[in-house]
């Protein structure tokens, strides 16, 4: 047997955030029941996603497990700190490989050098990683059209960056990951993704003007054929609710492999995904809080029992009715509302069967980190309210012109909401049959796109909820206030969607390995 062919392959992770994609590389576990990849260098250039980038690799710094004070550290009971001082090599270890760097031409000749460091074995290896996606947004682009200044966006061009470094070091094999707004978005008259499907197809010759030699074939996860500058781009969209991830999420992945290597990767492999409740549904309930006023279990109750309640079906909506009904019903029968607005239980949920769930499982946890429920002014919570029990009821999210008009929001658009010509859905529900929406960063500046489906809970989704529908495990420390957590985890890559692209690059750096 080929021991070469089992050792484990160095993953170069850049513009990593909290570290979603590398953690799926290293996490993947062959048929033989063997870690294949070790995370060599991830840089992110943020503070706090640092700090949870810093932790997770301290975290896979023990071979076989963690050691109990890192679960301590989950409980509470020692700091970051002094988890840290009682293993200085491992916390070295975690620096070696976890860096705080901002990519760009300043830093490029020590991110070379550093890489260079890690990579002088002729071991194959992979670059995975996403340059910033915010300009390339649907939503961001619409924002920004008549700003004079949006042509010349960094976050236009960092993918350049992701380009030298593949000039630099020429990786057997690499993916980078974006955006679906890549397959619209245009500078002057070009589109986007044509320019990085030639730049990454010929990376010397498009820094180099026209000169080198490197080249790369490039490849999507979900179709058999190479893509060329003539074939179509939405090629390489991978669909995550289609690949067990509870959530519709579509982005970009391309995966290139140098062209003396003459391999070809196979594709992912569909499978269904567990929807909503069957991810979050064991979590404790728990109630939202009041911001802006003093909270407490009663006051909160007797905030959404203010709500004014309509006493006549509305005019040809018996559908409607039926939600008032089941809201005047909550009100006016005892029900098992919860009075905790956070909750550190972890419960050891039954053994599913689905791997994705599997995947977020510890049977060492003792506590919960991150189900924490945000405040919520009291109009809102009449709103989530209402909504949470139109999705109950009648089994979609509401739109605004389902909403009675005094729970409408005083905002300029509303009358174009409620006309469905923008942001109809501007209060949604997370049904709990289903996949979730696209959990973005827009989750850490107001919960409500994110309604949690129950409504005697009333609130948005806690970090912890947010994390599990991206697939996060549940022993993932996000670092940093709550702001901050939300925002690492809707930037971030499902990683049980990365473990499988992992497998998928195993398989191509084993057959690059073979003597």
């Amino acid at each position: 047997m080929n021991d070469n062919k089992y050792k484990m392959f160095p993953v170069i992770d850049i513009f990593a955030g909290p570290g979603g994609l590398g953690e799926g590389f290293a996490s993947y576990i062959d048929e033989r029941r063997k870690s294949r990849f070790r995370n060599t260098i991830s840089i992110e250039r943020e503070r706090l996603p640092h700090q949870t980038l810093l932790l997770r690799h301290f975290f896979r710094s023990f071979e076989k497990e963690a050691p109990n004070e890192y679960y301590q550290y989950l409980e509470g009971e020692i700091t970051r700190e002094q988890l840290y001082a009682r293993f200085p090599e491992k916390h070295y270890e975690a620096q070696q490989t976890a860096h705080c760097i901002e990519l760009g031409p300043k830093n490029h000749e020590n991110v070379r050098k550093l890489i260079s460091s890690k990579l002088r074995d002729d071991s194959p290896w992979v670059l995975v990683g996403g340059p910033p996606c915010q300009a390339y947004s649907l939503v961001g682009r619409s924002r920004m059209m008549n700003d004079p200044k949006f042509k010349m966006d960094e976050r236009h061009f960092l993918y350049r960056e992701y380009l030298r470094i593949i000039a630099d070091h020429r990786p057997p094999v690499f993916v980078m990951e974006n955006v679906k707004g890549l397959l619209s978005a245009k500078v002057g008259a070009e589109q986007v993704i044509r320019m990085i499907i030639s730049d990454l197809s010929h990376p010397e010759a498009a820094l180099n003007d026209g000169k080198g030699d490197l080249h790369y074939k490039l490849y999507s996860l979900v179709s058999e054929e190479p893509i060329d500058k003539d074939a179509d781009p939405r090629e390489f969209l991978v669909k995550a609710e289609e690949f067990g991830v509870p959530q519709a999420r579509h982005r970009m992945f391309i995966l290139g492999v140098r062209n003396d290597c003459k391999i070809r990767p196979t594709q992912l492999q569909r499978h269904e995904a567990p929807n909503v409740k069957q991810t979050i549904g064991q979590l404790p309930k728990i109630r939202s809080t009041l911001s802006k006023e003093k909270d407490d279990a009663e006051r909160w109750l007797n905030v959404i029992a203010g709500m004014e309640v309509s006493e006549s079906p509305p005019h040809g909506s018996k559908e409607v009715w039926n939600v008032w009904k089941q809201i005047r019903r909550s009100l006016n029968t005892p029900m098992d509302w919860p009075e905790q607005p956070k909750s550190y239980l972890y419960r050891k949920s039954p053994k599913s069967n689905h791997p994705a769930l599997k995947y977020m499982q510890d049977d060492r946890l003792t506590v919960l980190t991150g189900h924490e429920a945000r405040g919520h002014m009291a109009s809102d919570l009449h709103r989530y309210f209402f909504a949470a029990n139109f999705a109950d009821v009648i089994g979609k999210s509401p739109k605004l012109s389902d909403f009675p008009e005094s729970l409408l929001p005083h905002h300029r658009n509303v009358t174009e909401g409620r006309e469905g010509k923008m942001f109809s859905d501007r209060f949604r529900v997370q049904l709990g049959g289903l996949v979730s929406t696209t959990i973005t960063s827009h989750i850490s500046k107001d919960g409500h796109y994110f309604i949690h489906y129950d409504p005697l809970q009333c609130r948005s989704l806690t970090v912890r909820e947010a994390a599990r529908l991206q697939t996060f495990p549940d022993n993932y420390s996000f670092e940093g206030p709550r702001t901050a957590q939300y925002h690492q985890v809707g930037n971030a890559v499902p990683p049980y969607l990365a473990s499988q692209i992992a497998a998928i690059v195993c398989e191509l750096l084993e057959q690059i390995a073979e003597p």
